[in-house]
């Protein structure tokens, strides 16, 4: 069962990462959309709003699988020379990609809260 969740777990934190970044493609989309027709402007500010809000519960599922994988993680799989050079990689990867998740939300925030 143990193993069930922590697999579970993992999936969930990947189907979150996915869906986060379809909301913040869509929300550009949409955007775009508006410009270049302000006639259905009210209609897609509301469709922005509830991608922005789907992401930020994306957002929250991420952290919360991602610091129940810390929980779950297994010491020296790969060996120590290798777990040591991975635990850097995942450690650089998340800095990028938290970079990464803070400038996608400066970037729609003025997008969708026009």
């Amino acid at each position: 069962m143990k193993k069930t969740l922590i697999v579970l777990n993992g999936f969930i934190h990947d189907f979150a990462a996915g869906i986060w970044l379809a909301t913040i493609v869509t929300i550009a989309v949409l955007h775009n959309a508006h410009l270049k027709d302000p006639a259905v402007g009210s209609v897609l500010n509301h469709l922005e709003r509830l991608f922005f809000w789907g992401s930020v519960v994306a957002a929250v599922a991420i952290l919360a699988t991602g610091a129940g994988r810390t929980f779950t993680y297994v010491d020296n799989w790969y060996g120590e020379d290798a777990e040591r050079a991975r635990r850097r990689a995942l450690i650089v990867k998340h800095v990028i990609l938290l970079s990464a998740y803070s400038l996608s939300y400066l970037w729609v925030w003025d997008k969708v809260f026009h």
